[in-house]
């Protein structure tokens, strides 16, 4: 990591925390702005990280801690990719160059990280349910001056979550609630549906901007009117009320006090907006249009690409790619998104599902070159299975790419809308296991465990790109044979075959193979991590233990008849995995050894049942024992305790 230190400007440089930013005058706010802004584009460029989410929300953060009185005041993030300005301003700026990095800081609001992270985030359309939660607990604990904030963006609140959670808020007056909506048209790739129009139709209206500027005029004064406040109050409300597009208010119709649209970049403005709503009881919202990126012109034009762009010169826009001066192997994502395209030219019933993340599942191909048949449901993992399932009962082929760490939002509709109606839609799981410098909130590390107790599901992962195409053009046939459903997992990054457009064949399921042969010891893995094996063996050159390695491909079905070969012919046997160990696929093969009476030691390397934080996919599997050294480590202790215990000889020399 660089040892670069980036110096913040004069007055960021004194701030502390939040108290100080209120030391300032209001007119100082903007030079507190611009330089905020040059910190974290000077700190991104040189480390990396997410970019443009947070330099959108840069007056926000900076009117929220001035007007709010922090951490007393309840500040909650939704996401956290715009948390980046809150995290400087709260006591972690001279820490900040750790952000995302193994051992630093985390890339996402954190509670046990700092009182002023007030509910862990990460993933998307929580923070108006947990605020809420916040400001009834303080009005039962006789809090009632405590203020409540929710800053959630336009792209989470196409999560149905958030929509639950209004409806709650709305129907409870006496709760104290602010939702903020930062509304800049875009999640990570720009937002899709009719909320979407909806919001850009509040935003471009004439005649709602007309009578903003007179509410606003009206409220900037509020503080200034005493006791005839509530009159005031009154008068914005009849004034916002029925004025839009000859239409209700969605968030009026919920019984949410709708303030705004405001810019959400004159910091001055929203600070004193935001004072003056304290003294507006019940929830309310106020909508702030704001640009992705602001502040720094390539971040503007192109805002997906600079959603996290990785270390970049920040004075020429330049991103830092590796050079090879070879092929390398693709991201296991863009196999996918080119053979799902492969496969869907050969047949019309094949479409593609995902909820908000074209770009990162490579959907984005599909949508190229089958927009008709490609579909972004927007930030909503429930609403894409269970639309993916209606798809399959008319004789469609879906494949539904979801983050594993996302579908663990859509496990019901999976069980009751999928499994149970044994419909063929497939699961293409990105991103599982370890996800890296994104942390424990983007970790995949369940689905095998709460996928393979599901009745009809086959539960899949490849070890390689070839396999990821066979296992996708499996589920493929099993879809038009309307044989059920079944889940492919697959890790981020790059894979390990340059020549990677192999010819699709149809694996039988349920089938394992052996990689390589040896004595004494078998290593059984599934999915990518067996490509650690290679780098094992090297570890043992010279010991003279010689494991034998097989690759499982599945967890469900399991293949038994490989399965009784192993127990039958090694004397101990080691399963990895890139998944938890409670319940994974190690446990799977220790179910098979209860169930056929084998006394064959098993001893299983996987994620530990406990929280792992972030840092890069290696450091992640060597903390926890299963990276090339760990697995080589393990095997040499099991050899030594056999060889104290007087147990068969397990090595070749």
């Amino acid at each position: 990591m660089p040892n670069t230190l980036i110096t913040p400007g004069p007055l960021l440089a004194n701030i502390q925390t939040p108290a100080d930013v209120r030391q300032l005058d209001a007119e100082q706010l903007p030079q507190l702005c611009q330089e905020l802004r040059q910190f974290i584009i000077d700190n991104v460029s040189i480390y990396g990280g997410h970019f443009g989410a947070s330099l959108g929300v840069v007056e926000l953060t900076v009117a929220l801690h001035y007007a709010l009185h922090t951490p007393d005041d309840q500040l909650v993030w939704d996401v956290g990719h715009q948390a980046y300005g809150h995290k400087i301003l709260t006591g972690r700026r001279d820490d900040f160059h750790t952000n995302r990095v193994y051992g630093g800081l985390s890339g996402f609001p954190k509670r046990k990280e700092s009182e002023y992270d007030t509910f862990g985030v990460g993933h998307s359309s929580t923070s108006i349910s947990a605020a809420l939660g916040m400001a009834v607990a303080s009005r039962l604990q006789g809090q009632p001056k405590r203020r409540h904030v929710a800053v959630i963006g336009d792209g989470a609140l196409t999560g149905g979550m958030a929509f639950e959670a209004m409806n709650h808020a709305g129907a409870d007056p006496n709760s104290d609630l602010l939702i903020v909506l930062n509304d800049n048209c875009m999640s990570i790739d720009p937002n899709v549906g009719a909320l979407k129009e909806y919001l850009t139709d509040i935003t471009t209206s004439p005649t709602y901007n007309r009578m903003r500027d007179e509410v606003w005029n009206l409220l900037g004064k509020l503080s200034r009117f005493g006791s005839s406040a509530q009159e005031i109050i009154s008068k914005v409300e009849g004034s916002l009320k029925g004025s839009l597009l000859k239409s209700s208010n969605l968030f009026e119709a919920l019984h949410l006090r709708y303030f705004g649209p405001v810019d959400g970049h004159d910091v001055t403005h929203l600070a004193q907006l935001l004072q003056d709503m304290a003294h507006i009881p019940g929830p309310k919202i106020l909508h702030c249009v704001t640009v992705k990126g602001k502040g720094y012109a390539l971040a503007e034009q192109d805002q997906t690409k600079w959603h996290a762009p990785g270390k970049f010169d920040k004075v020429t826009g330049e991103i830092f790619k590796k050079v090879y001066d070879k092929p390398q192997p693709p991201k296991y994502q863009d196999v996918f998104g080119h053979t799902l395209v492969e496969i869907a030219k050969q047949d019309e019933r094949v479409v593609g599902v995902t909820p908000a993340m074209p770009s990162g599942s490579s959907m984005n191909i599909m949508m190229r070159e089958l927009p008709d048949r490609a579909f972004d449901v927007g930030i909503a993992e429930q609403h894409a299975v269970t639309f993916s399932a209606g798809l399959a009962t008319q004789g469609m082929v879906p494949f539904c790419n979801i983050y594993s760490t996302f579908m663990q939002r859509a496990y019901d509709q999976v069980v009751h809308d999928v499994c149970l109606q044994n419909l063929p839609v497939v699961f293409c799981l990105d991103r599982a296991g370890f996800a890296g410098a994104d942390g424990p909130t983007h970790h995949g590390a369940y689905d095998i465990a709460y996928f393979r107790c599901v009745p009809n599901l086959v539960v899949s992962a490849p070890m390689n790109e070839q396999e990821l195409r066979n296992l996708m053009y499996t589920a493929y046939l099993r879809g038009v044979r309307n044989e059920g459903p079944m889940s492919i997992r697959y890790p981020r990054g790059e894979g390990v075959m340059p020549e990677w457009r192999t010819p699709l064949e149809e694996i039988e399921i349920g089938r394992g193979r052996k990689v390589k042969d040896g004595e004494g010891v078998a290593i059984l893995t599934i999915g990518a991590i067996g490509n650690y094996i290679p780098r094992t063996l090297a570890h043992l050159e010279g010991t003279g233990i010689d494991p034998a390695h097989f690759d499982m491909r599945f967890c469900k079905p399991l293949d038994e008849a490989l399965l009784h070969e192993v127990f039958s012919t090694y004397h101990h046997i080691l399963t990895v995995e890139d998944g938890c160990l409670q319940g994974g696929f190690g446990s799977a093969i220790l179910e098979f050894a209860a169930d056929h009476g084998y006394a064959v030691p098993v001893r299983r390397l996987g994620i530990p049942d406990r929280v792992v934080e972030h840092g890069e996919q290696e450091e992640l599997h060597r903390e926890c024992g299963f990276d090339p050294e760990g697995i080589a480590l393990a095997i040499k202790d099991m050899v030594q305790s056999a060889a104290l215990y007087g147990k068969p000889a397990l090595v070749t020399a």
